[in-house]
């Protein structure tokens, strides 16, 4: 693309704002160094930016600061906030895009507050019903895409076969070389399995497939997602919440526990030199900082969450994201893939 890669940014959400905001820029730019074909625009308290910025040697051709008066606290209502945040930096960063000076929106704020500033702010794409929440999630082979992740607790068939459709256009907007594949998380892998909206849902996506949006490999199960044999997981809200946190918990819980054992006695401490390599190798693949970033689907325009809590570190791989989704055409995707289902009628 010939223009360059506009990004906003919420200097001010989540904790230790700005600090490891700016801090996550800079590394992006070390990162894509020689590269320009990006550009921040970034929002909030222009004295405390400023001085995050001293400590770095970015280009000023690299960003534009623009003043912002309030922030969207983490107690904050979605109704309050709404009410409220009008001249926030979570607000005039997703406001940008409206105005065509940004081309993605990245904030580390409120989750819910972000999910109904966005929808007030850019609208759902014609013909979508309900916008979805879609995170990155670990496999054997690669990555998967997996949503919703919350931003829906009850979903019928119309809106898991959207969930299909975006879930497919992300995947191939970040990951072009790989085959999408479909699959509709279930309680059993079994045809007859499965509540009446799930067996609805899979009746139609059999069709669909045809399209060649994606290959439909029907019902998975939970403990088969890290196979990756399948790559983009649709579920409802509820029960992609509930899977995300579980996964999340998991991995601690092996992580912590691989530490624990390591330190045990002279002997485990010892075999840390021998298995030093392999470790840290183990502790990369499960490091929740390189799946950073919720993408919200089905608006007309693309915003990533990034967790509250991350560090830097975790922040640059959200802006990491939100590149290789503008890069990836996401937004052309999108609609290219949803105007097979209007022409289907769903």
């Amino acid at each position: 693309m010939d223009k360059k890669i506009c990004i906003a940014i919420d200097a001010m959400g989540g904790e230790n704002a700005p600090i490891k905001n700016i801090e996550g820029i800079n590394y992006f730019c070390k990162n894509h160094n020689g590269h320009k074909d990006f550009f921040f625009n970034i929002f909030g308290d222009e004295k405390k930016i400023k001085n995050e910025l001293t400590k770095y040697n970015i280009s000023e051709n690299y960003y534009k600061i623009l003043h912002t008066e309030s922030v969207v606290s983490d107690n904050e209502t979605p109704l309050t906030a709404v009410k409220t945040s009008k001249n926030s930096s979570m607000w005039n960063s997703v406001y940008s895009q409206v105005k065509s000076e940004s081309d993605i929106s990245l904030s580390a704020g409120n989750t819910g507050v972000l999910l109904v500033i966005s929808r007030m702010i850019l609208k759902t794409i014609n013909g979508v019903s309900k916008p979805a929440l879609a995170g990155l999630w670990p496999n054997y082979k690669g990555m998967n895409i997996v949503l919703d992740l919350g931003a829906n607790i009850e979903c019928d068939e119309k809106n898991l076969i959207e969930f299909s459709e975006m879930g497919a256009a992300l995947h191939k907007s970040l990951f072009p070389s790989e085959k999408t594949k479909v699959a509709l998380l279930n309680v059993g892998s079994e045809e007859i399995k499965g509540t009446e909206i799930l067996k609805k849902a899979h009746t139609k996506l059999k069709e669909i497939s045809k399209n060649e949006d994606f290959e439909f490999n029907g019902y998975i199960e939970g403990n088969k997602i890290p196979e990756g044999n399948s790559n983009v997981i649709i579920t409802d809200g509820f029960t992609g919440n509930i899977a995300l946190k579980t996964a999340e918990g998991t991995a601690k819980f092996i992580t912590d526990n691989l530490k624990i054992s390591l330190k045990e006695n002279i002997l485990s401490k010892f075999s840390i030199i021998f298995s030093y390599f392999s470790l840290k190798k183990f502790k990369e693949k499960l490091d929740p900082r390189k799946f950073n970033g919720a993408i919200f689907l089905g608006l007309n325009g693309p915003v990533v969450k990034s967790h509250g809590s991350t560090d830097s570190i975790g922040f640059y791989h959200s802006i990491n994201l939100c590149y290789n989704i503008v890069k990836g055409n996401l937004m052309s995707q999108i609609k290219d893939n949803l105007s097979h289902l209007n022409d289907d009628k769903i």
